[in-house]
């Protein structure tokens, strides 16, 4: 979505960029709507070619035999309709917001996952302050110390991240600080027993946080190095220099506000990989979010909430790209919408 803003153009100001913005809005919104159509059609139909059913296992942990009761459940479940059908009643039924009934909660898929949704958000929140933070300082250092030492050290370090896979880095994570140090908990999201306080979920984030967010601030340090380095040769940062401004006051008022642009868009295009992430981060620390819920409901073949989960990640990745467009049009004023 952000590679149809365009620039340079004469800098829209005041009322001129709100309702610019608005329009903008607008617009993602309206084609949100069929790219969502789409999303479900697509994953309606890889569930439906995934070997097995969630009827076939449920039958056979609750040990029912019985072809009467057997047929009865596939009418419950409108397992007993063409699958146009069920994908047409499914449709409809997210339009009411209704995603179907899990059958290993006993619980609407909506309000399985509601229950393990605020886990995931401070997952993916604390992830990705982690990574933009780090990503962008060791970049703006390595930028301003190029060909040097700390520029080699932030370059090997983020090689080390970038090529070391989440999983790994988090059980060596869980070996170091908790086997043989002893200072944070293997996992969970709060001691067995415990009130659950903010001290407490803080002790136990540190480590997935550490895990699934070193690996995005890798790629972001390589992404602002370089972009820094290439706005560093533009005109204006010439002029600024020219005109007896000091090294900071160009890298922070003329340089990094620029050289921001690449990295708000990989974070908007990977607010997708970081959910997915937390898929084996949650797994490896028994964080109980909707990644771990996933990962059950794959093996259980719980198939309508994963067919939840997706919709419902699809609809985060769209609402973070139309925040990416507004971002855009906020950092750089000379964009403007094509």
């Amino acid at each position: 979505m952000a590679g149809e803003l365009v620039s340079p153009t004469p800098t829209l100001r005041g009322s001129a960029r709100r309702a610019a913005a608005f329009k903008l809005l607008r617009r993602r919104l309206i084609q949100a709507v069929p790219l969502m159509l789409g999303v479900v059609i697509i994953n309606f139909c890889l569930i439906q070619m995934a070997p097995g059913s969630f009827l076939e296992l449920m039958t056979a942990e609750n040990q029912v035999s019985d072809p009467a009761t057997v047929a009865l459940l596939r009418k419950t479940y409108g397992l007993e309709d063409p699958v146009w059908m069920q994908l047409l009643k499914y449709i409809w039924a997210l339009l009411h917001f209704d995603f179907g009934f899990s059958y290993r909660q006993n619980m609407p898929v909506i309000q399985a996952i509601w229950i393990h949704l605020p886990a995931t958000i401070l997952l993916m929140v604390s992830s990705i302050a982690l990574a933009v933070s780090v990503g962008v300082a060791a970049g703006v250092v390595a930028s301003m110390k190029v060909r040097t030492f700390w520029d080699s050290l932030v370059s090997i370090g983020a090689m080390f991240f970038y090529a070391a896979p989440s999983f790994w880095l988090g059980i060596m994570l869980i070996v170091l600080f908790s086997v043989k140090l002893g200072w944070l908990p293997v996992g969970g999201m709060m001691k067995i027993g415990g009130t659950g306080g903010v001290l407490d979920i803080v002790h136990h984030l540190i480590l997935p946080t550490l895990a699934l967010g070193l690996f995005y601030a890798a790629i972001y340090t390589r992404v602002m190095r370089s972009s820094m380095l290439e706005v560093a040769q533009a005109d204006f940062v010439r002029t600024a220099r020219a005109k007896g401004l000091s090294r900071n006051k160009v890298t922070i008022h003329h340089v990094l506000r620029n050289a921001l642009l690449p990295v708000v868009t990989i974070l908007g295009v990977q607010m997708g990989t970081v959910l997915a992430g937390s898929v084996v981060i949650e797994s490896v620390f028994s964080w109980p979010g909707v990644g771990s819920l996933l990962f059950d409901s794959v093996s259980s073949r719980n198939y309508p909430v994963v067919l939840g989960i997706m919709v419902l990640g699809s609809l985060v990745v769209i609402a973070a790209n139309i925040a990416v467009d507004l971002i855009y049009m906020w950092l750089d004023p000379r964009i403007e919408i094509r």
